[in-house]
């Protein structure tokens, strides 16, 4: 519950700074989390991106004020954080479908999007198997491109990876090169707050890397879920690992990075891990462990 309490405070933070600027830093740290995993996090809970939900919060409260006979446009769309009443346009027209200056026509419908509050939901009901373990850093090897900061822009980046890496024999080459638990192909989303963002496809090896890029997986503590199926499958894992489990497991996300473990990469019947780096929530210190 102290998850959902700190992701409830995050949002009180954002609805209190709608008209100035929102620090993402200050999110991260109220969440106690990485901004990779708060995003994440976000996306699943909410069902919507970050950028999107602010988007539309902003919006929400233009129209209201753009309703006021005496509002001026580029003075709403000052207030909104918006320099150039063109970008304002564009904005509200994506939210609401119509201009700004329609706002004042009588019986013209705008949309309001009200405040997002968490909670814990039971649904469904159906198990997750898992397990707790902590391990040592180990080394992988593999090929790697760098991620944005605003994860939605992803969905397009990593299938493609994974595609061209099929399609090229990187797969077959890296496979080769495995010779160190966990043994499957991996994809690691290395993204702590002080380097670029990186997704790698990757082996875990102790072999000469050759021209292939390396990367140290930092010691950590993981939740590590098991599943089966198509390859959109592990998605929705990632999905109740977020939304049902990760809420009510005493734990929180820690600084390392997700990672993705194909035993059997076979895209309509996979096996698979989801690796989730976690510390218990009530741990004082450390980067991510109380609120600062």
């Amino acid at each position: 519950m102290e998850w959902v309490e700190r992701l409830n405070r995050s949002i009180a933070y954002i609805e209190e700074h709608l008209t100035s600027e929102i620090d993402h830093e200050r999110l991260w740290q109220i969440a106690c989390c990485s901004a990779y995993h708060y995003q994440r996090m976000f996306t699943y809970m909410a069902g919507i991106p970050l950028a999107e939900y602010i988007r539309r919060r902003k919006m929400s409260l233009a129209a209201v004020d753009l309703q006021g006979k005496d509002a001026k446009i580029v003075d709403v769309a000052e207030k909104y954080g918006y320099s150039s009443p063109t970008a304002f346009n564009r904005a509200f027209q994506s939210i609401h479908g119509i201009a700004p200056s329609a706002v004042k026509n009588e019986g013209v419908s705008v949309r309001s999007f009200p405040p997002i509050t968490f909670t814990v939901a039971v649904e469904g009901g159906e198990e997750m198997e898992y397990r707790i373990e902590t391990k040592e850093a180990f080394q992988i090897v593999g090929i790697s491109a760098p991620l944005h900061e605003e994860i939605e822009q992803n969905f397009m980046v990593v299938p493609q990876m994974w595609q061209d890496a099929a399609m090229d024999g990187t797969i077959q080459k890296l496979a080769s090169m495995m010779d160190a638990p966990p043994m499957g192909l991996l994809g690691v989303s290395a993204c702590n707050d002080d380097e670029q963002w990186r997704y790698f496809i990757a082996v875990s090896s102790t072999k000469d890397r050759g021209g292939f890029e390396g990367y140290t997986v930092p010691a950590s503590t993981w939740a590590i879920f098991t599943g089966s199926g198509t390859d959109r499958s592990i998605q929705e894992l990632e999905r109740r690992i977020i939304t049902e489990w990760l809420p009510t497991s005493g734990y929180g996300y820690a600084d390392a990075p997700d990672i993705e473990v194909y035993l059997d990469p076979d895209p309509q019947n996979a096996r698979y891990e989801v690796w989730i780096p976690v510390r218990k929530n009530d741990r004082g210190g450390g980067r991510y462990g109380r609120e600062i």
